[in-house]
């Protein structure tokens, strides 16, 4: 227990001591012990059930072609079918003192002070494995995952809490799943998958997944779930806002155009969980989703926090030009076509010499695919990408895209300088920046660095402590309490926040 003893006088433990707020991390991995797992799954569904599973986990980790994965491969097999790379080694393995950790609860609990961290939102491996199992099953192991992770978890819940995986195939099972969580297993954040694979049904009728799964496999699109969604998700969605649940996901692109190399996962891998995440979040804001369920609240994990900000500046800048009013600016019909051919006439001559048109063909011929790309000209809601979010002003979407949404950064990215440059955010905002450890996985190879880690942005000039305390404290407690004003009743976060007398603090956040 030597290594222990020093892992207790770590440099994040020495940081957190001299600080007068609790931290909150919103991301942390662990493992499940398979054994006691799969008793669980059997208790739902027999042997079937845990082989389900099984089955599920292997299709999420691996891409395979003709029976293979890319490991089973040649070089030329991987070429010719163009399998994709998958991720290897993704968990911490060397130190054996983490390894148990993620694995063991009680051993988790006792090191959240080495960790520095005062409370913990959990998101074991296989959370979302049964969102990849077959229909009939997928309900049932979803159900019994999430049971055991309640079960181990429930006593330390004053500093650990897991999240419940929702499956979302369809608005119904969605619902169902997350009222069970919540009121049956006394779970109280979901995470979700940022989309749901559906296949593309012109392709599909002509070619059916059971006589052509290889054409299946790839005539697909990504359903998000609002913009174009095959379903209407919002009775989800107003069950999320009427249990008082917030809502994570962590959805990555990898095998998307340009995240599809057949050789390295690294390529894959940089920027896969912004682009993902920012597909989801767009489909939820220019669906409307936003506007219609306010008091929803969502982090998106995993992918940093700069693309929140720049994704928030576009928005705004692209209203700014293509609202209502402004897409007049653009409109054909709105040419003039005698001021036009007087200008022709006097700096354009010989092009009407060698090709005389009357007014009204050379505005036509100026225009250019402008006016004849069409077969007829947008009416009504067709003109306006904004009109279901509902945008009227720039105001509209800092509370439609800023109030909403919370982006799980994680503690050595530097982009996060972005999310807090209130001088290029429009409107002089902050994005709400969240500190997600990502504790379990291969970007920390020891618990004990993150908090320590982030506070170096602070000495090196990246962010301030104004900043780095909205992030570890202000916008993780806001997120959870705005969705739920009693999340943190009875646990540690709760006994820290009613203590503090800073007069910095923002009351509005306690009383959220």
């Amino acid at each position: 227990m030597t290594e222990y003893s020093r892992l207790k006088t770590s440099r994040s433990a020495a940081i957190k001591a001299t600080l007068d707020y609790p931290i909150i991390d919103t991301d942390v991995h662990t493992n499940d012990f398979t054994p006691v797992l799969e008793d669980y799954i059997a208790n739902y569904g027999g042997s079937k059930l845990v082989d389900e599973l099984q089955k599920a986990e292997a299709s999420r980790l691996n891409s395979k072609s003709n029976g293979k994965d890319w490991y089973q491969q040649t070089p030329e097999e991987r070429q010719y079918n163009r399998t994709i790379r998958s991720p290897w080694w993704a968990r911490v393995t060397r130190n054996t003192l983490d390894l148990a950790t993620y694995t063991l609860p009680e051993l988790f609990y006792e090191r959240q002070a080495e960790q520095g961290s005062d409370y913990s939102v959990l998101f074991p491996n296989n959370v979302l494995a049964p969102a990849g199992a077959s229909k009939e099953n997928r309900q049932a192991l979803q159900r019994a995952v999430n049971h055991y992770h309640a079960d181990l978890y429930r006593k330390y819940s004053d500093r650990l809490t897991p999240v419940a995986g929702i499956p979302m195939g369809n608005p119904q099972e969605a619902v169902e799943e997350l009222e069970f969580a919540v009121k049956t297993l006394g779970l109280k954040v979901a995470n979700i998958p940022g989309g749901v694979k559906r296949p593309i049904k012109a392709i599909a009728d002509k070619y059916p997944a059971d006589k052509f799964p290889e054409i299946a496999k790839h005539a697909s699109y990504i359903d998000f779930y609002g913009l174009d969604s095959e379903y209407d998700y919002d009775p989800f969605w107003a069950k999320a806002v009427e249990l008082g649940v917030p809502i994570t996901t962590h959805y990555g692109s990898q095998g998307w155009t340009g995240r599809s190399s057949i050789s390295n996962y690294m390529n894959n891998h940089i920027g896969h969980f912004a682009d993902g995440s920012q597909a989801f979040a767009k489909a939820l804001f220019f669906g409307g989703v936003t506007k219609r369920f306010p008091q929803l609240r969502i982090a998106m994990l995993e992918g940093g926090a700069d693309w929140g900000a720049h994704v928030y500046i576009h928005l705004v800048d692209r209203f700014s030009k293509r609202n209502l009013k402004g897409l007049q600016n653009y409109n054909p019909e709105l040419t003039n076509s005698d001021e036009l051919f007087l200008l022709f006439e006097r700096f354009g001559s010989e092009f009407l010499e060698a090709h005389p048109l009357s007014k009204e063909e050379l505005t036509k011929s100026v225009l250019g695919s402008s006016f004849n790309r069409h077969s007829r000209a947008p009416i009504g809601s067709e003109l306006e990408d904004f009109a279901a979010a509902g945008i009227e002003t720039i105001e509209d979407i800092r509370d439609r895209w800023v109030n909403s949404f919370f982006f799980g950064s994680e503690s050595d990215d530097r982009t996060i300088a972005a999310a807090f440059n209130d001088k290029a955010n429009p409107l002089g905002v902050k994005i709400n920046a969240i500190y997600s450890s990502d504790v379990g996985h291969w970007d920390v190879p020891d618990l004990t660095d993150p908090l320590a880690e982030s506070w170096d942005l602070v000495q090196e000039g990246v962010i301030s402590e104004a900043d780095f305390k909205a992030y570890v404290f202000h916008n993780p407690y806001k997120f959870y309490t705005q969705a739920n004003s009693e999340f943190f009743k009875g646990t540690a976060v709760e006994s820290k926040v009613a203590k503090i007398e800073s007069p910095q603090v923002d009351k509005s956040l306690i009383t959220a």
